[in-house]
């Protein structure tokens, strides 16, 4: 009792202090004038402005009064909470030399983290699924037996007589698969073959009400929209109308399912819906991925959230296909495996034979179904590589004919548990010319007359859509009746490493063209930064006459065309690297030009929200108010940072935080002199680490310098620091050690920096901060131990490179194939390699130059985050391999029993085990954001900023593929090998943490999670600080020294995974509502790491979003994940409920 009654003291005596100084405040506020002289003067105010000045002072006082009592409010109940918990009061941490105390959090941050937020980990995962994807493989022998006439799978037999009561449904589905991009580029396709398939369409369909088709890639849709009149616009409307014609799945492409990050993926899939909604009024319902090289659950989980309840994929492991297939399972409800009810269960149909094209989707017997493909017919350009040909259905041959494809239906249908089937009638491109569709649709609709008049068939055959088909299958299923068991089994895990013959497993692509990978996560970052910024900024706009300047409708016009942009390269032939090189050109640059964009709408949106006096904003097209530190010159070249120019007068470097976290980040920028002086955004010197610019191992740029320092920026805000030329106290320069450096090649004298040459050093170097010492091997520069500080325990982690050759067989690795030799063999090298060894007060570092790359292991001297994990940099170039693959290995002594744990699409994590029945490259899967190794002591995580392919082949290992260079095609269509590799950039962090009451049981669990530390990290390594200069020559109108949004961080485990104006229903422009999406993250919390450095807390997922935001929140209404369905009972709402793992939208208007 009389804790609290202290508490409540303190906390009164706080607030009056508060009070008396905003008192203070005011009165001092009217007697401030700007230092600097340059903006004295600038304009003659006039007594309203001074009037309104000071409202606007008062405003902003009353909130940061709020801000601060609300904090104080969460530090006592914190306080008084930890004193129950029987916490330590965090005590003081003191930096000596150098103002750091300003620069770090001033005090161990103890994270609040709800009990209840706790379990959600543990109790997650124990449903029972019918079927769970790792137990499968646990039983399948993966051998592969000739199975007859269906190669991959078995003989199936029939009794005539089974459809006697219930006749056979047969659908059969034309579609025309329409890849945006592979071997011609998207506009090239479009021109030569997609415009003329769907100038087809609208001809031919309402040539008979029987006919159907469907369509799913709204990139291509689109533009052909764009191109047509509207009495076809009209009439395209009246086929979706009455059916004939439906769009399935409606994103801007059918994406790959592997590399693709989730924020990337909802992004293309709301492009589509939105274009159709404004277009066409349509919302797809039945997802169609025909040709995605493996599946993902994260797919099924946004297709459900999207308002989805029917998919179908293609291509899995040939294995499980005929397992599912004598099991009956190959429809099934596919469920989360971290979900313990069915709220994710979609129903999910899997197509049995090895492709989507005609011979593989009648039945059994590809040598049949090809005779029912009519493109074929004698006499055309495709024919049939079994020899036989098809034939023109008449009435000499309707009856033998029409046995022979029934026998086919019939046998595909023993593969199911319904008596409905569903048959394709497409493949690739197909469909261009009129007298295809006469082929195709004239003879099957004899085929089907014959059959349905003839009632001793039993059977009836229409064409349909992908929904006529999922309609009658919910009838037959009867599940819309509110029955308890299904008919259908349910399902939990994914459906990678993909194979389709042999030991030909798609795990090559996982990596090809890694230089693009890396790309399109740098375009994700600036395009999540530019839409929220752009959002806040239209809010100003839309209040302040002064600010009609801002060019808010083509900045729309500019972020419209990077979403798309960003959107076809999710494309299943354009992220996988599996394009031709000048298709791989014209999607980079697209991504390139885009890049460029956004920096624009970022730059001119942060000059919008960052003036002090919104009277002085004034737009100039040509000369930007900011402009970004770093500078790419063609869409194959690595950012270079560019040098700022320094004198007196201070330049503004504003620092932006995309993330929804306050935070304490190391920021680096070039400049063109050693003597800086930087000052924080409340005016107090700051300490930097002044570092030299290299050039190579040995030469060192004479003009340009590199500073680096701890910033502090508020959530979605902005840090205004100055910089300006003068000596510094607080400047502390690193120095150099370089090992085995070739003595010819280093100049002298430097001046400057302390450099050290050590010719031969047998020693280790070993590099510490206030969490971890690193040890690194003398003579090669790589890690070998780390020791935790908080425990002083030791741990071995090596990191070594290896390559990978390909096999000698005819069959040999290509972009989708990975065939390696056997195990890799170790990257040798004759000569030690020079070493770099940086240390300073910021950050030290080790830098290897290896011939094939230069590796960098970066420890940040700073308290919280930062200086937790290492940052681990490779520049890798094998330009001149033949057959090669390197990869990076981390070895470790964690007793891993072959378990390893890999992310899917940054969504959530799938435990792996690697088998040794399956050749090496099936250990191979993908790595979206992070892959980690643990035992019940430790978990060690690799962080990633790029999708790679990663295995863990012995205990204790990871290894990530980085790059590969083949020689040859690798027969998937390709026509060509992997040559076009550039200089490329690869970004890590490598986190160990101490796990605690961890049962073994546990450890054989179908679902993990990653701790907040965790989860952080890759959010900060995912969304860097982006610094922006002011101009030089420009005088500058007062601006704020911070900003942000909202009134404090998001809870630790929601992150804003974009806030996205929605477009005008009218015009190309923007509206005034925005799109919130929010994802709450499932973490674990038995990890020993208190002091995260977190300024967040958790609250069991529920946010208060008018509190949350300093703008008026006008509207906030749920609606489904890609804006196209509203719930019934959707109404105004103030506080919101996110569940752990959902990804919830709302649309918002901020004003």
């Amino acid at each position: 009792m009389k804790l609290s009654r202290q508490f409540t003291v303190f906390g009164s005596a706080i607030f009056c202090v508060v009070i008396f100084s905003l008192y203070l405040m005011l009165d001092r506020g009217h007697l401030d004038h700007p230092k600097d002289h340059r903006r004295e003067g600038s304009f003659p105010q006039g007594q309203l402005s001074i009037l309104q000045e000071k409202i606007d002072h008062l405003e902003r006082l009353l909130a940061e009064n709020n801000e601060i009592i609300s904090n104080i409010r969460d530090s006592v109940i914190n306080l008084s909470e930890s004193v129950k918990d029987g916490q330590r009061t965090p005590e003081i941490i003191n930096f000596g030399q150098g103002n750091f105390s300003e620069l770090s959090p001033r005090a161990p941050v103890y994270l609040s983290v709800d009990p209840e937020d706790c379990q959600f980990a543990s109790i997650s995962g124990n449903h029972a699924s019918d079927v769970q994807m790792p137990a499968v493989y646990d039983i399948l022998p993966f051998d592969n037996p000739d199975g007859g006439v269906w190669k991959q799978g078995f003989d199936i037999t029939y009794d005539e007589h089974e459809w006697d009561n219930e006749p056979l449904q047969v659908f059969i589905l034309p579609h025309s698969h329409n890849d945006p991009g592979w071997l011609k580029t998207f506009d090239d396709y479009f021109r030569d073959q997609t415009q003329h398939i769907l100038n087809n369409m609208v001809i031919k369909l309402q040539e008979d009400k029987g006919r159907k088709f469907m369509w799913s890639e709204i990139s291509y849709f689109s533009k052909w929209w764009d191109g047509i009149d509207s009495q076809k616009k009209d009439a395209v409307k009246r086929l979706i109308e009455d059916g004939q014609f439906e769009i399935v799945t409606g994103g801007w492409v059918m994406p790959d399912e592997a590399s693709p990050h989730y924020f990337a993926l909802i992004d293309q899939m709301i492009e589509g819906h939105q274009w159709l909604e404004k277009a066409l009024g349509v919302k797809p319902k039945s997802g169609w991925a025909i040709d995605p090289f493996g599946h993902s659950p994260t797919m099924a989980y946004l297709l459900k959230r999207a308002g989805f309840s029917n998919m179908l994929i293609q291509r899995v492991h040939y294995s499980v296909k005929k397992y599912f297939a004598t099991q009956k399972t190959l429809e099934f409800f596919w469920r989360q495996n971290w979900d313990s009810g069915s709220s994710t269960d979609i129903l999910c149909h899997m197509m049995p034979f090895y492709s989507y094209d005609v011979p593989h989707t009648c039945g059994p017997d590809p040598k049949i179904c090809c005779q029912f493909d009519f493109k074929r017919l004698p006499g055309g350009r495709v024919n049939c590589p079994w020899r036989v040909p098809p034939e023109a259905i008449h009435s000499g041959n309707i009856q033998y004919r029409a046995w022979m494809i029934l026998d086919q239906y019939r046998k595909k249908s023993k593969l199911f548990r319904t008596k409905v089937l569903l048959v394709p009638l497409g493949d690739d491109f197909r469909y261009t010319e009129s007298s295809e569709w006469d082929q195709q649709y004239q003879n099957y609709q004899k085929l089907f007359d014959y059959m349905n008049s003839h009632p001793d068939l039993h059977i009836k055959a229409q064409f349909g859509t992908l929904s006529d088909y999922f309609e009658a299958l919910h009838k037959a299923g009867s599940l819309d009746e509110k029955k308890g068991n299904s008919v259908f089994p349910v399902l939990s895990g994914d459906f990678f490493t993909y194979a389709d013959r042999d030991h030909h497993y798609w795990s090559g692509y996982f990596t090809s063209r890694p230089f693009y990978k890396r790309l399109d996560r740098i375009l994700e970052s600036h395009l999540r930064a530019a839409e929220i910024l752009y959002t806040l900024a239209l809010v100003q706009f839309k209040k302040n006459e002064r600010m009609k300047a801002f060019p808010s409708v083509e900045h729309y016009k500019l972020l419209t065309e990077a979403r798309r942009n960003l959107g076809l390269f999710q494309h299943h032939d354009a992220i996988t690297g599996t394009s031709k090189d000048w298709v791989v050109v014209d999607y980079g640059t697209r991504l390139f030009h885009s890049l460029m964009n956004l920096k624009k709408i970022i730059t001119d949106s942060a000059h919008v929200l960052i003036l002090k006096d919104q009277e002085m904003y004034s737009y100039n097209p040509s000369t930007s108010f900011f402009t970004m530190d770093d500078v790419q010159t063609s869409q194959d070249s690595l950012p270079h940072k560019t040098a700022i120019e320094l004198n007196m007068q201070p330049r503004y470097l504003m620092i932006y935080n995309p993330t929804e976290q306050e935070r304490f980040s190391v920021v680096s920028v070039y400049v063109k002199t050693p003597k800086v002086k930087v000052m924080s955004p409340s005016g107090k010197p700051v300490a930097i680490q002044l570092s030299a610019v290299w050039d190579g191992s040995a030469s060192i740029s004479r003009d340009t310098y590199q500073i680096s320092f701890l910033a502090h920026v508020p959530p979605l805000g902005f840090g205004v620091y100055q910089l300006l030329e003068g000596l510094n106290t607080e400047t502390i320069f690193a120095d150099y050690n370089l090992y085995h450096t070739d003595k010819s090649k280093i100049e002298k004298p430097y001046r400057i920096f302390n450099i050290k040459e050590i010719q031969n050093a047998l020693d280790e170097i070993m590099l510490e901060n206030s969490y971890m010492k690193v040890w690194f091997s003398g003579s090669s520069g790589l890690l070998e131990k780390i020791n935790t500080k908080e425990d002083n325990k030791n741990y071995r982690i090596k990191v070594e490179f290896v390559w990978y050759g390909t096999t000698s067989n005819r069959d040999k690795s290509g972009a989708y194939l990975f065939l390696p030799d056997g195990e890799a063999k170790p990257y040798v090298f004759s000569d030690p390699p020079a070493i770099r060894v940086t240390h300073g007060k910021i950050f030290s570092e080790v830098t290897t130059f290896f011939h094939h790359l230069t590796h960098t292991v970066r420890l940040y001297k700073v308290r919280g985050l930062e200086g937790q994990s290492l940052e681990v940099s490779n520049i890798v170039d094998i330009r001149g391999e033949y057959n090669h693959e390197i990869a990076m290995r981390i070895s470790s002594d964690i007793e891993t029993h072959n378990r390893f744990y890999s992310d899917l699409n940054g969504y959530q994590i799938q435990p792996r085990q690697t088998m040794s029945k399956l050749p090496l490259q099936a250990n191979v899967y993908p790595m979206t954001t992070m892959a980690y190794v643990q035992d019940a002591r430790i978990r060690l995580t690799l962080h990633s900023a790029q999708s790679l392919g990663v295995a863990s082949l012995k205990s204790g290992q990871l290894e990530v593929i980085m790059d590969r260079r083949l020689m040859q095609d690798d027969n998937r269509g390709l026509g060509q090998g992997v040559q076009d590799n550039k200089i490329t950039a690869n970004l890590f962090r490598l986190l160990l943490e101490k796990r605690n009451g961890i049962d073994s049981k546990e450890e054989k669990s179908s679902v993990s999670y990653p701790s907040l530390l965790s989860h952080i990290t890759s959010s900060f390594m995912n969304h860097p600080l982006m610094p922006m200069i002011t101009y030089a020559d420009a005088a500058i109108p007062p601006i704020l020294n911070t900003y942000s949004p909202l009134t404090s961080s998001m809870p630790c485990d929601l992150h804003m995974v974009n806030l996205r104006t929605i477009q005008s229903k009218a015009d190309p422009g923007p509206s005034d509502e925005a799109a919130l999406i929010l994802h709450r993250k499932g973490f674990d919390c038995r990890f020993a790491n208190t002091d995260l450095g977190l300024f967040c807390s958790t609250t069991q997922g529920k946010l208060k979003v008018h509190k949350l935001f300093k703008l008026h929140v006008e509207s906030l209404t749920p609606t489904s994940l890609s804006l196209m369905h509203s719930p019934p009972d959707a109404k105004n709402i103030s506080e919101i409920s996110v569940s752990s793992m959902e990804i919830n939208t709302y649309r918002i208007q901020l004003r």
